[in-house]
């Protein structure tokens, strides 16, 4: 559908289509009506898929004009709040809405500002949001629209009773809003007391990838693991890679071998201050640096547009981890690839991902590489494949097995 077919006030779409979107996704389609007719929403869909948007637009359209604060998107980490903050700013740039955000890990004179000279929209993280309400800055009795944004990543965090004491702060005659790229039992239980007679929607899979990205796993000797990683990057034509690790540690220690070399990276993970957080990803979106070695705290806090390669240098933890992970790239229908080093010792966790997820994740050895011996080569049938360069799905002398029916490049 195009977005001028839901009703949205004309300033929104002006604004959306400024940005170069003109047709909505399915999470927009099904969800935008419903908010714009006042019911409650339990969503969930893929990751990459436009659930920002399909709050954003109808909430902006509702609110129309400035205000009291009426609105409160709360976010788990101050990197999706940046984010949907810019986007918000984005969708209104031509009418009169404000809007702000408050999160951690910067000094509260600012943030407690721009709070006092009144806004809109507020896209708040919940501990800074809780101290705001704490001290005084802030109320939430005139909030009409509640959105609680990846919810099960809030969960994770141990959020739950902060989200609680925000829920009931706010009034009882109000729109909530509930997106998540899962829905766990812990949020269907939460949902019973939040919402009222939610609407539910579910785009794909729970556990699903996006059908756009194209995974292998690739078992290794834990004492090659990080060549195995230099001999992928080296013979990738990636445009922007991120690699994940399991630990602030191992990031550290990654990213600092991959410097030795001259590759241009930069690290993101919870002991790295906003500001050098911030550079990071302003470096990694502009091009500056090509890869960027992450922990779990960029899965799902990055919305960076065409990342074509995510490598797992650790298998996550947590099979939902994996989803995440690969979900930053393969965004808004472009191809992906994610690759997963495994040794011997992770391969418990792989088989729970694959159970997750329902599917069984191609085996693959990178032809040339002067691998050591594993008892994985002889367990789990990790072949070598033939193939050229430009190829589409492939790599030097390597091939992915490409999609039935997938574009090449």
């Amino acid at each position: 559908m195009d977005f001028q077919q839901f009703g949205l006030h004309e300033a929104v779409v002006h604004g959306v289509q400024s940005m170069g979107y003109s047709e909505a996704t399915p999470i927009q389609e099904r969800a935008i009506p419903i908010i714009l007719s006042g019911r409650d929403i339990m969503g969930s869909a893929q990751t990459g898929t436009g659930k920002t948007a399909a709050f954003a637009l109808p909430l902006l359209s509702m609110l129309k004009t400035r205000g009291k604060m009426r609105c409160l998107i709360l976010e788990p980490t101050r990197e999706l709040a940046a984010q949907v903050e810019t986007a918000l700013r984005d969708y209104s740039r031509f009418f009169e809405v404000e809007v702000g955000m408050v999160h951690g890990g910067v000094g509260y004179g600012p943030q407690r500002e721009m709070l006092q000279r009144g806004i809109d929209v507020l896209v708040a993280t919940p501990g800074r949001l809780l101290d705001f309400m704490e001290d005084g800055t802030i109320r939430l009795d005139s909030i009409k629209h509640l959105v609680l944004d990846e919810v099960d990543r809030m969960l994770d965090m141990g959020f739950l009773p902060q989200v609680r004491r925000v829920v009931q702060a706010c009034p009882t005659a109000r729109q909530t809003l509930f997106f998540s790229a899962t829905l766990p039992p812990e949020i269907e239980s939460l949902t019973k007391w939040a919402l009222k007679e939610p609407e539910i929607i579910s785009i794909g899979g729970r556990r699903s990838p996006a059908e756009t990205v194209t995974h292998a796993l690739y078992p290794v000797a834990k004492d090659q693991k990080f060549e195995l990683l230099l001999a992928l990057l080296e013979k990738t034509a990636f445009h922007s890679c991120i690699v994940f690790t399991s630990t602030k540690v191992m990031a550290d220690r990654v990213a600092s071998k991959l410097r030795e070399i001259q590759q241009p990276v930069a690290v993101m993970h919870a002991d790295r201050s906003q500001n050098e957080r911030t550079e990071a990803l302003e470096g990694f979106k502009s091009g500056k640096y090509q890869v960027l070695v992450a922990t779990d705290v960029a899965a799902r806090g990055l919305d960076v547009a065409s990342v074509s390669h995510v490598i797992n240098y650790d298998v996550p933890g947590h099979p939902e981890d994996y989803v995440h992970r690969i979900g930053r790239t393969g965004r808004a229908q472009q191809e992906g690839d994610a690759f997963t080093l495994f040794t011997a010792e992770e391969l418990d966790t792989v088989r729970a991902i694959e159970r997750y997820i329902e599917t069984k994740i191609p085996r693959q050895k990178l032809e040339g590489f002067p691998y050591l011996y594993t008892t994985l080569f002889t367990n789990e049938s990790a072949i070598p494949q033939g193939g050229n360069a430009k190829g589409g799905r492939t790599l030097k002398g390597y091939s992915f097995g490409a999609r039935k029916g997938a574009k090449r490049r």
